[in-house]
């Protein structure tokens, strides 16, 4: 809603078709420079008072806007600049908020209840004709709707899983972040098809002020009942989102709400009808749920509990930076050209996001199958090792047939995989020029506490990866753990633990 009123208070202060489409850019651009940021606090931090304190920063943000419209102050550029800082509170709250999910319900309930989320975020819009009523009232309803939310977040705690180990570092947690998305190829082809569908879908919200008062001439009311048709459609096509999920696959789904937005963009290009444009934005509101849904329930799946802050923020940051991009050069086309034809090569561009499913397939998950499976035990040292000892060097060797070794190279690629997704760096497989049967695996850690927060995290199917690995050596594998030393000082040469295995 304060979105609503901020885009057409911009499109009546101002004359510039960019500053108007800006506004949806500003509230967007704080999500891609703060969400690595934000993933790692949400990943180590009590997620509920990351979610209070980005809900009261919206709030603040809302509360000023009014003060402002209270005393007649219009100006464009703190317009933007409100609008910044409420895209900071949701830059803060949305990640914390999304992966939460993922803490009260079970993994096989996250689709609907991703999609329930996306739906109550752009209903909102569907009471857009509370616009007509001037800015004034629009953010002070605004200000007062964000009582309820964190007064439910104050006054409710949920079980959320906790680990016996240190909270990790937060340049750490953002690096192994980092590299757990790049690692994955599911959350990466994600995150193109989210970006690049943020940066051509957008023109619809982004530009829609612009059509309300230049071609059909409908004033707030008239942008309000548009609003309102795109939030209604979010709303339908949530009722109807567990049926299609029965009958589509998740990449299928996106394809089709892909196709809705661009026919709606194409259609809005050619028609100055207010009821035509309205039926045009249900349809686009439609199939805007059903993509931001399916896209965000794919990255869910795609990450465990441990990390699921970070990747979603990550996926954020791409996503609203595509968002930002996108609003920013549809209105360069609009102040530059004309709308109709921003609008229509928009819809052409949301078509091209929907063909690269062709190369960047959605995945059909139901469930994730990355979540831990607990039980390991600390290996007993010799040395003194406190958690922040390090770098810690860990290397196994393995005595491998010669028939065995195509086998043992197709584990390993797996194992390279399994160990560096869960924060093993500097990964290598070797081989003895001299004695050929002779391989040696090594990777590091940071710390001792690190090389203990890996093997909580790996999975049921990670370790049966040892066992398979095991059994093609024709000894029992040998691993040794090192701690690094500098050659300055007297401290005596790290003595390496030797496993029983």
């Amino acid at each position: 809603m304060q979105t609503v009123a901020l885009s057409w208070l911009m499109a009546t202060v101002s004359t510039s078709d960019v500053m108007v489409a800006l506004v949806q850019a500003s509230s967007t651009l704080p999500a891609f420079f703060l969400a690595v940021f934000v993933g790692a606090i949400a990943d180590n931090y009590s997620r509920r008072m990351v979610m209070i304190v980005g809900r009261s920063l919206m709030m603040a943000a809302a509360a000023m806007l009014t003060i402002l419209m209270a005393f007649g102050i219009t100006d464009p550029w703190l317009i933007l600049a409100f609008s910044f800082l409420d895209g900071c509170g949701i830059a803060l709250s949305d990640p914390a908020w999304r992966v939460s999910l993922g803490d009260i319900l079970e993994r096989r309930h996250l689709p609907a209840a991703v999609t329930l989320l996306n739906v109550g975020f752009n209903t909102v819009r569907s009471v857009g004709p509370i616009a007509a009523f001037g800015p004034l009232v629009t953010f002070a309803l605004t200000t007062l709707g964000f009582i309820a939310p964190l007064t439910v977040l104050w006054r409710n705690k949920w079980k959320v899983q906790t680990s016996s180990l240190p909270r990790e570092a937060l340049m750490t947690a953002i690096y192994d972040g980092l590299r757990f998305t790049a690692i994955s190829s599911e959350i990466k082809s994600t995150i193109v098809r989210g970006t690049l569908f943020g940066f051509a879908a957008t023109s619809t919200l982004a530009l829609l002020p612009l059509l309300a008062r230049d071609v059909v001439k409908g004033g707030p009311i008239g942008y309000g009942i548009m609003m309102g048709g795109f939030g209604a459609g979010a709303l339908l096509a949530g009722l109807m989102n567990p049926k299609l999920r029965r009958l589509l696959t998740q990449e299928w789904l996106v394809v089709f709400a892909c196709i809705a937005c661009a026919i709606c963009e194409i259609s809005l290009a050619l028609t100055s009808s207010l009821v035509v444009a309205t039926i045009c934005l249900a349809l686009g509101g439609a199939g805007w749920v059903t993509a931001w849904s399916g896209l965000g329930v794919n990255v869910q799946l795609a990450s465990p509990r441990w990390i699921g802050g970070r990747t979603i923020s990550i996926y954020s940051a791409f996503t609203y930076g595509g968002i930002a991009a996108g609003s920013w050069f549809w209105g360069i086309i609009v102040q530059n050209y004309s709308l109709p034809l921003a609008l229509g090569w928009s819809g052409v561009a949301t078509i091209v996001v929907a063909a690269l499913g062709l190369k960047l397939p959605i995945s059909n998950r139901s469930e994730s199958e990355l979540e831990p499976s607990g039980g390991f035990s600390a290996p007993a040292v010799a040395l003194d090792l406190k958690p922040r000892s390090g770098p810690i060097l860990v290397t196994t060797e393995y005595a491998i047939p010669d028939e065995n070794v195509d086998r043992f190279l197709e584990i390993m690629q797996k194992r390279r995989y399994a160990q560096s997704r869960v924060g093993a760096r500097q990964w290598m497989l070797a081989r003895d020029v001299q004695e050929p049967s002779r391989w040696l695996e090594t990777f590091r850690t940071p710390t001792w506490t690190d090389y203990h927060r890996l093997h909580h995290r790996l999975t049921q199917a990670d370790k049966e990866l040892d066992h398979q690995v095991f059994d093609l050596s024709s000894c029992p594998p040998r691993t040794s753990i090192l701690v690094e030393r500098t050659t300055a000082g007297k401290s005596s040469p790290p003595v390496p633990y030797v496993s029983q295995k």
